[in-house]
């Protein structure tokens, strides 16, 4: 696997790799993260490189979607280790640039999603999405990917992501190859996060009450119990279980996420942001037949 830190060097590198598949017709995939790899993203890799001649991930911990008071300082970083773990999963190029590559001097430029950021997260969370939809976009113009792979784990984000794409007819890639890929989770169902090295011994047991108790809520949704109520006593068990404080706990339209008061026949997810010990872990799930 080659690494990369210049966006010269990353397109020189990129049409290497399609030309190498003969005739420049090699396609390529881009999973973008942030580092302090896990299982979750490794299977990112390996489901782009199922669709892919080749795959190119990036490192990135981009300082525009951290808001004051949150953990870019503390935010992990692992260079080495997750470039190991790239080599191993079947990536072939790692783009990896500073702060200053992706934000060089006088940069000026923000994209903005209206409507898709204004809830959930974003409410909670000013301006973070802006950050997420500018840095993406950067990458996909950098990399110029035929497709590119996020978790479903962000949900919010992959909304805005490819509202993005579609909104400013990006081509490589088109909206429609923007994949969203199911959460990866641990034994007890949490969703695999790089935030849960945050986590004490003692708030990692208690951070498991949070999958326990959506999948309940999910089914008593599911069997026609009545949302708001039902929303509200997912609240007291995470509360109950040890979380310090709820942001949200949400049923929502899978596509535009607003706020649902019952299920309807348009896919629906079940959205909740919980703090525990001063991680914030998120979390969405599927709800009803038509998820």
């Amino acid at each position: 696997m080659q690494t990369v830190n210049t966006v010269r060097t990353l397109r020189e590198a990129v049409d290497e790799l399609r030309s190498a598949s003969g005739g420049g017709g090699g396609t390529v995939a881009l999973v973008p993260t942030m580092g302090a790899l896990h299982d979750g993203h490794l299977t990112l890799v390996r489901e782009a490189a199922k669709h892919a001649d080749h795959v190119v991930a990036s490192i990135f911990v981009n300082p525009t979607q951290f808001g004051p008071g949150e953990d870019l300082d503390a935010y992990p970083r692992q260079l080495a280790q997750d470039s190991a773990m790239l080599v191993g999963a079947g990536c072939a190029l790692l783009w990896a640039p500073s702060v200053e590559e992706m934000y060089p001097e006088g940069f000026a430029s923000k994209i903005r999603v209206t409507g898709l950021p204004d809830r959930l997260c974003g409410a909670n969370r000013p301006g973070h999405f802006d950050g997420v939809a500018t840095v993406v976009c950067k990458l996909f113009n950098q990399v110029r990917p035929d497709m590119a792979f996020f978790g479903e784990k962000d949900w919010q984000q992959l909304a805005v992501i490819r509202r993005m794409a579609a909104d400013m007819d990006l081509l490589l890639p088109r909206a429609e190859a923007i994949h969203g890929v199911p959460t990866v989770r641990e034994a007890d169902g949490l969703a695999m996060s790089s935030r849960n090295r945050y986590l004490s011994e003692e708030n990692r047991e208690r951070a498991a009450t949070l999958p326990r108790e959506m999948r309940e809520a999910i089914a008593r949704i599911e069997s026609g119990e009545e949302v708001h109520g039902t929303l509200g006593q997912l609240e007291d068990a995470l509360l109950g279980g040890g979380f310090d404080s709820v942001d949200y706990a949400e049923l929502a339209d899978a596509a535009s996420l607003e706020a649902l008061e019952a299920l309807g026949e348009k896919p629906a997810r079940l959205l909740v942001a919980a703090r525990i010990g001063g991680t914030r872990l998120i979390d969405n799930m599927a709800v009803g037949p038509n998820a």
